[in-house]
């Protein structure tokens, strides 16, 4: 049995509290009675990769691109037989480094969209970084699947990048007044559902709490490495 376990390579670092986040949930989800029966898993917290929203807006794409593929790459060569990448925006580079590496990528969009469809949702906010909205990541495989996407806008899409940049990656646990405003423009938006699609959201549901309305991408991509590596979810 050991010999078909995978070993997970998270290329983490963006930001730091959200890989560390990320590890405790892959901890906290795989059915384990002992430190052995615990997932193999190799975390490089790379916090010098460049920011991925600014690069990617900015036109200077090529060397977050180059970053990440290095960083894939290495965990690769150390023996990481699945690579989980700890940031939705760095998924506009996935396929492009999937292309290069001879180990799988888990795409954490995908397998969230997958998450949804299967769940029966059909009209889905999506809160992200102005990079991961603008460039469409979430929205391409949401209709794919036949789904509605909703974006926000304006005044709500900077509330969100303000939790993201001012709070979340600054050490602060986030404001509730804030969300309160996205909240109610996804409900009055008419959404089913919506997707935390920042890791850095995902550590503001650990800090604040949320319902099962909001579908945190970090969760599902948790999930699917323990699976992928031969584990099984803790049943809750």
């Amino acid at each position: 049995m050991e010999n078909r376990e995978g070993v997970l390579g998270v290329l983490g670092g963006m930001g730091p509290q959200a890989t560390n986040t990320f590890y405790q949930r892959i901890i906290a989800r795989t059915q384990a009675e002992s430190d052995q029966e615990h997932l193999r898993v190799l975390i490089w917290g790379d916090a010098k990769i460049p920011d991925r929203t600014v690069g990617i807006l900015s036109g200077r794409e090529e060397p977050v691109y180059q970053h990440l593929l290095a960083d894939a790459k290495l965990l690769e060569q150390a023996g990481c037989t699945h690579i989980a990448i700890t940031c939705n925006t760095a998924h506009y580079f996935a396929d492009r480094i999937q292309a290069e590496l001879g180990v799988p990528i888990i795409h954490m969009p995908r397998e969230t969209v997958k998450a949804i469809l299967a769940s029966g949702k059909k009209t889905v906010g999506i809160l992200a970084t102005d990079g991961t909205i603008r460039t469409g990541i979430y929205q391409k495989e949401l209709e794919r699947a036949g789904l509605t996407a909703v974006t926000p806008k304006g005044e709500i899409q900077r509330i969100v990048m303000s939790i993201i940049y001012d709070e979340i990656k600054r050490g602060k646990p986030g404001s509730p007044e804030k969300f309160e405003k996205i909240d109610a423009f996804l409900q009055e938006a008419g959404c089913d559902c919506a997707i935390l699609g920042c890791t850095e959201l995902s550590v503001y549901r650990v800090d604040n709490g949320l319902p099962p309305y909001y579908i945190d991408a970090m969760e599902v991509l948790a999930e699917q490495a323990i699976l992928r590596c031969g584990k099984e979810l803790r049943r809750e």
